[in-house]
Order: structure tokens, then C-alpha cells, then sequence
């Protein structure tokens, strides 16, 4: 069964930062198209950070600048450095990985990510 294992969320002071990680078992890491998604209270689920085609990276509007999406193919893990937090990143963020060979996705279970004095 393959797993997808998120990390490093918790409280923050607004201008802080935190990293997440995302680490993935039972599967070729190298794969996998990993992505950032989070969902905030009473809101859909959205995409935060990915990579493109080209070997770059895309970033929601309300991000950028102040997230960096990276990942370590040797060490099976997809990370999320987020600098300068706003109240408004406030959300449960999950890993999201799509099988290029099979094309089944997988969700991590969340973490919780609060920013708040």
C-alpha cells in the first residue's frame, strides 16, 4: 500500500515560517507528480504548489514569493518551505501524488497548519 506521510505543520506566528514535508513509501518517489494542495475551514480544496512539465514550478497567486515547493527523489520526500505566514494560510495541507505509469493519485492524510498571535 502506498503511503504518503505529511509533516511539520503546527502553530506559527503570522511572518513566520514552517516546513512541511511529504513522505512516500512502497513506491518509486521518482514516479510520482507531487503536488501541494490545502483546504481551509468551509473552503474547497485547493492547489498551492507544483511542478510543471518543464522541470519548473507554479504557485497559486496567494503564495507566491513566499512558498517554495522542492523534492528530494533520494530521499522519497516532497517538501514546502513557507516563509512570511498570513493568518490566511490557515489550513490542513496535503500531499498529492499522480502515478506517471498508472495514473492513480494519492492524498497524504493532512497537516494542520495555523497561523495565528
Amino acid at each position: 500500500q502506498v503511503q504518503l506521510v505529511e509533516s511539520g505543520g503546527g502553530l506559527a506566528q503570522p511572518g513566520g515560517s514552517l516546513r512541511l514535508s511529504c513522505a512516500a513509501s512502497r513506491i518509486i518517489f521518482s514516479s510520482l507528480r507531487m503536488d501541494w494542495y490545502r483546504q481551509a475551514p468551509g473552503k474547497q480544496r485547493e492547489l498551492v504548489a507544483t511542478f510543471t512539465n518543464g522541470g519548473g514550478t507554479n504557485y497559486a497567486d496567494s503564495v507566491k514569493g513566499r512558498f517554495t515547493i522542492s523534492r528530494d527523489n533520494a530521499k522519497n520526500t516532497l517538501y514546502l518551505q513557507m516563509n512570511s505566514l498570513k493568518p490566511e494560510d490557515t489550513a490542513v495541507y496535503y500531499c498529492h501524488g499522480l502515478s506517471l505509469i498508472t495514473t492513480r493519485v494519492y492524498w497524504g492524510q493532512g497537516t494542520q497548519v495555523t497561523v495565528s498571535s
